[in-house]
């Protein structure tokens, strides 16, 4: 007998529900919002419009990828697109000459006298937020310059040629008016920067006001004439870009940033400056259904995808159907695991102890790892494992990892005031930490070069030292005080904090496969893990894969203000439909919803099969691209 009225309803519905969950990903993907990029010669995407016509007009004046991602950075600072030229530079760079990835470590260093006893004697669980005591040393202009030098083609002339005219005056945006407007009043208490971000007036600028920066612009002219004078004295291009090196970090400018910065009660000083350094480094990688992807190293969080891959690999994820409950179940529970490896093993490098990557990245403790994932529910007391027996050594930190196990130390929990609407709104603030913005920078040529930049620091409301224009970095905050929290990451003079700056690169057959990166936080990784499944296990394209939607996950500990966490909450798109939901409250989880949920994503797909790029910038943003 056939089934009739609610009973033929009883047995539809599973039948549909399944049908949903295995339907390609391409299929279900809707039209995009912004079109895919289609270029022959080259393609310079970046965070705003303006920017990434600088990229583009250094390609056409026969600049390579390094010289447009180069233009770009430094347009890109001269607008404050939630950076500044004091703050620090994160970069993969392809070299089709050599067939290699490289990285480019420009992350400033806590200054002298930032010790875990100094900031405590403040009274303070970790380095603050904002303000002069939040300061590294400026990383931008000497990775830019470093970049430029050694695998760049033009002049800083040229190079630097767009952001000089924005710094004589640019219109500025709506977004960077909004910043400056909601933080009037520090901006006040700070001299310098008063100066720039507010009118003679003392108002916030209006949108599309012409936005001057004379003392920035001198500073950026004096790189240039160091150059001029250099190349005029018989030196090579690259001894002629040093030599601005030289002046920013030794001479002149950098007498003035270390005055203007004291005077405002920064410990930075002119020995910092001139200790500091680029690294050019061996990035990390791992291979994923035969891609090989490549992140830097642990003085960032890249590695955590690296680790999400490799536990990934152990499942079976189409049988789970796109974004369906199980597959964002795995993926927070694979971001739990991976993500409390970070939190608690990730520092800078070049200090003890050594970062045990080679254990993180093992594939034998990646199949660990995945056999902990618990399928029922959300486990809120997931915490870091022991990488060390897959390197053959012994955990030196047992004792911590028991403590870190028993639930985190008071600063780290999410406040719980009485009331739900305090509750939310310390929730909200939480989840606004989470996504601190910077900006990302794509570029590519026909001559293989392909350049992935994170770049981040120095963001309004910054602390402009002195006469340079410059704005100082806030990235001290994401050091820790405590070892027990993170013995690889406590504050010392000289040493980077690890931050969250991520970009993504990839290889197939030995050549590029896809570039990446996105702004927004702890939220980077979480978004390029979803971004890159999309396109290599759900065959999207990378406009429909930067546009697609994304979970976030809150259970991590954030690297902002006081390293909050919110075990357990969950950011869905929107229209994730209704049985979705029950069964990931079923699972526990907290949900909390979102338009647009992608992360401003911008990305390069090199089609090998037609020898052209596709280039993808997410709806998320103001995230633009050119190609040609």
């Amino acid at each position: 007998m056939r089934p009739t009225g609610p009973a033929l309803r009883s047995c539809l519905l599973p039948a549909l529900l399944f049908s949903l969950a295995v339907i390609p990903a391409s299929l279900l993907a809707q039209r995009t919002a912004k079109p895919v990029l289609h270029a022959k010669h080259w393609v310079a995407i970046t965070g705003k419009p303006l920017a990434a016509t600088a990229g583009a007009m250094i390609f056409q004046q026969g600049g390579n990828a390094v010289d447009a991602a180069c233009a770009m950075l430094a347009a890109t600072a001269t607008r404050w697109d939630v950076l500044g030229w004091g703050g620090e530079t994160q970069a993969l760079i392809y070299d089709p000459h050599a067939g290699k990835v490289i990285g480019i470590n420009a992350l400033g260093v806590a200054p002298t006298g930032a010790t875990v006893e100094f900031y405590r004697e403040l009274g303070l669980d970790y380095p603050p937020d904002l303000g002069p005591l939040s300061a590294v040393t400026p990383g931008t202009p000497g990775g830019l310059l470093v970049m430029l030098a050694e695998y760049g083609r033009l002049g800083l002339a040229e190079v630097l040629g767009p952001a000089i005219q924005m710094a004589d005056g640019y219109p500025i945006e709506a977004d960077a008016v909004r910043r400056i407007t909601r933080e009037r009043e520090r901006i006040e208490a700070w001299p310098y920067s008063r100066a720039v971000y507010l009118q003679s007036d003392g108002e916030p600028p209006e949108v599309g006001q012409l936005f001057r920066q004379p003392d920035l612009a001198a500073t950026l002219r004096k790189l240039v004439a160091v150059e001029r004078e250099a190349l005029a004295a018989g030196k090579s291009r690259v001894e002629a870009i040093y030599a601005a090196y030289d002046r920013f970090y030794r001479g002149d400018i950098a007498e003035e940033f270390v005055r203007g910065a004291r005077e405002q009660g920064a410990l930075i000083t002119l020995e910092d400056l001139d200790g500091w350094q680029v690294y050019i480094e061996e990035p990390v990688k791992t291979e994923y259904k035969g891609i090989e992807v490549y992140k830097l190293t642990s003085w960032v969080q890249g590695p955590v995808m690296l680790q999400a891959l490799n536990i990934l690999e152990n499942l079976d994820l189409e049988s789970m159907g796109y974004n369906s409950a199980r597959y964002i179940h795995a993926l927070y529970q694979t971001m739990n695991l991976v993500f409390a490896d970070r939190d608690f093993y990730y520092g800078d490098p070049y200090f003890p102890p050594d970062e045990p990557i080679e254990g993180l990245l093992s594939k034998e403790y990646a199949k660990e790892r995945a056999g902990q994932i618990d399928w029922e529910r959300n486990d809120p007391q997931v915490g870091p494992g022991d990488p060390y027996p897959y390197q053959g050594e012994t955990n030196p930190f047992l004792h911590h990892l028991e403590l870190w196990r028993t639930g985190p130390p008071p600063a780290m929990r999410t406040s719980r005031a009485d009331s739900p609407r305090s509750r939310e709104l310390a929730l909200r603030e939480l989840e606004e930490a989470f996504s601190l913005g910077t900006t990302s920078i794509q570029a590519a040529d026909e001559e293989g070069w392909v350049v992935s930049i994170t770049p981040s620091g120095a963001w309004i409301p910054a602390v402009i030292a002195g006469r340079t224009g410059v704005g100082i970095s806030q990235r001290a905050q994401s050091f820790v005080l405590d070892a027990a929290e993170n013995p690889y990451n406590v504050v010392e003079p000289g040493k980077r904090p690890r931050v969250t700056l991520t970009p993504g690169m990839a290889l197939k057959d030995g050549e590029p496969y896809l570039s990446f990166a996105v702004q927004g936080g702890d939220m980077q990784d979480q978004n390029l893990l979803q971004f890159f499944l999309n396109v290599v296990e759900w065959g999207m394209n990378v406009q429909e894969a930067a546009e697609a939607p994304n979970i976030n996950s809150f259970q991590l500990r954030n690297s902002f203000r006081d390293h909050a966490s919110a075990p357990g909450r969950l950011l869905l798109q929107e229209d994730v439909p209704p049985w979705v939901r029950a069964e990931l409250l079923e699972r526990g989880y907290e949900l909390t919803f979102g338009e647009r949920t992608s992360g401003p994503i911008n990305a390069i797909y090199f089609d090998r099969e037609h020898g052209t790029m596709w280039g993808g910038s997410s709806h998320h943003g103001d995230d633009y691209g050119i190609a040609w």
